[in-house]
Order: C-alpha cells, then sequence, then structure tokens
C-alpha cells in the first residue's frame, strides 16, 4: 500500500545517474526538483520531453512536483512568481502528476504581522483558485522558517483554506526543527495530510539524520500509518549531505559543512527507511 518516492537529486544532478540509483534500490517514483542542474520550475518544453524520455527508459514515475513555489519573501512581488507557479503547473500535467509541493512564503525575520499573515493567505488563496482551474493539488510543505512552520500555523491554513486541490505534506524532521511533537502534530493534522516526506531530525540541534536515529518519531509514524492501510507516498529527502542547488534552497546554512551526499547517503537513507517499514509490517501480521 506505501509506494516510496524520493528526491532523486540528492544523488547527483544527472537524472541518468539518478534513475540508474532508482532501478537499483527498487524505487518506482521520484520527486523531481533539481533536474540536471535546473529546478525543475525552470526546464523549458524540449528539456521536460528530454525528461519524460528518460523517464520511460528507466520505468520511473513522478509521484509529486519538488517545486519552490511559496519559497519566497511576503515582502517581494509575487506576480513573477505566479507566472512560474503556471509553469510549474504545466510541467506536473506533462509528467503525470496532481500534486505539486509548496511552502507559504517566508517574511524579513522576527514575528509576523496581521498583514503579512493577511498577504499570506490571500496569495494562497490565488494558487490554491488556479489549482482548481487546472485540477492539480498543492501539497503545503511544513518547514522552519516560513509561515506554515508550526502545527499551530498549518492547523489554522488547513481549517480555512483545505480542500480537493490544497492539502498538507507532513515533513517530521522540519517540525523537530522548531520543537514540535511529531506524533502529537500527526494526530493533530492527520485529516489534511496527503503526503509525507522522510527525514528525521535530532530535537537538541536540529541536525539531520537517518531514519529513526533522530526525535522524528518515524517509526511510530509509519505504525499508524500501516495500522490504517494508507494508501500513498513516503518520499525520501535524506539531507545527509550537500548537493548541487542545496544553497538555493536553505536558508540555514548548517547543511553546507556537511560532506558531498551521493549514492551512498540516499542508499543509507533508503535502508534505515526499509528496515522501519519490514519491522512494523512484520508487527501487523
Amino acid at each position: 500500500m506505501i509506494k516510496l518516492s524520493g528526491f532523486a537529486d540528492e544523488i547527483s544532478s544527472e537524472v541518468k545517474v539518478q534513475f540508474e540509483v532508482f532501478n537499483k534500490l527498487g524505487i518506482s517514483y521520484f520527486e523531481p526538483r533539481g533536474i540536471n542542474g535546473k529546478n525543475i520550475s525552470l526546464l523549458n518544453d524540449e528539456e521536460i520531453e528530454d525528461l519524460k524520455c528518460m523517464m520511460a527508459k528507466y520505468n520511473i514515475k513522478v509521484s509529486s512536483i519538488g517545486s519552490p513555489v511559496g519559497k519566497m519573501k511576503i515582502s517581494d512581488d509575487f506576480s513573477e512568481h505566479f507566472e512560474m507557479y503556471k509553469h510549474v503547473v504545466k510541467i506536473a500535467k506533462e509528467l503525470g502528476t496532481k500534486y505539486i509541493r509548496m511552502f507559504s512564503f517566508y517574511n524579513d525575520g522576527g514575528e509576523w504581522t496581521q498583514d503579512e499573515v493577511a498577504e499570506v493567505k490571500v496569495r494562497l488563496k490565488k494558487l490554491i483558485d488556479y489549482a482548481k482551474e487546472q485540477d492539480v493539488v498543492l501539497l503545503h510543505e511544513n518547514e522552519k522558517d516560513i509561515y506554515g512552520e508550526s502545527v499551530k500555523r498549518v492547523l489554522s491554513l488547513m481549517q480555512e483554506l483545505s480542500c480537493d486541490n490544497f492539502k498538507a505534506v507532513f515533513d517530521p524532521a522540519n517540525f523537530v526543527q522548531v520543537q514540535e511533537n511529531t506524533v502529537e502534530a500527526l494526530k493533530t493534522l492527520r485529516p489534511y495530510v496527503e503526503y509525507f516526506h522522510i527525514k528525521d531530525a535530532r530535537m537538541e540541534d536540529g541536525f539531520i539524520v537517518p531514519a529513526g536515529a533522530g526525535d522524528g518519531h518515524i517509526e511510530e509514524i509509519v505504525r499508524e500509518l500501516v495500522k490504517e492501510g494508507y494508501d500513498g507516498f513516503l518520499s525520501l529527502e535524506p539531507h545527509l549531505g550537500t548537493f548541487e542547488g542545496l544553497a538555493d534552497l536553505e536558508l540555514d546554512d548548517k547543511m553546507l559543512s556537511l560532506p558531498k551526499a551521493g549514492e551512498g547517503t540516499f542508499t543509507l537513507a533508503y535502508n534505515e527507511l526499509s528496515k522501519i517499514i519490514k519491522k512494523v509490517q512484520e508487527e501487523q501480521k
């Protein structure tokens, strides 16, 4: 019932290498973000066709677009960003997925003002309206430093805006990094969660570790999903090393001091998650 996917750009910037490793591991889906050194949102029509050919050759499908939609300051102009978003929607349709991962904006730091929160919701509503028109599903990821980083804020967004075209991605490590208990977080947000990212972190320092080695309660979460018969994706986002494009994704430079990521770090992440899934499935027999 559980389908595995992952951010293959943490293996290599080259799609050919990404897919070779995924074939070796037996993973049939990926969450495209970095494609041959370019962000997925920047691919032109020819590059999209090339990617589709590679997907067909290696029998890989897309689980969700790992897009940067909503990963901008709330004070910056939204019009150009919205055009990028429309291109991402086109790419999602071309690649055969209804899901697009997205975020709920940064501010300049400090407490969010009422005006900033209001603008977050105005922008999200515009994104959701277009998603409804195009029949795609926006998946809001909880991430440190965006508006929707905490359980309370994600819940408020979901209670107001959740619909068939706006749901949540649950990322345990990101909740750990803002000092949230992930088991309690999932209980609160489960009605809205459509998709899971799998990475783990330590509460004491926010450091990313393989699944099961941190405070993300990955095993308990997987146990609950297996128990309920979850029929969806667990997408590996290991963050166990640096990779091309990382500096453009993270405000926090903590990860930039890590060794280079690659097949080894991704395989480690896959093996640790696989052990957890196998253990939990054996318990259920």
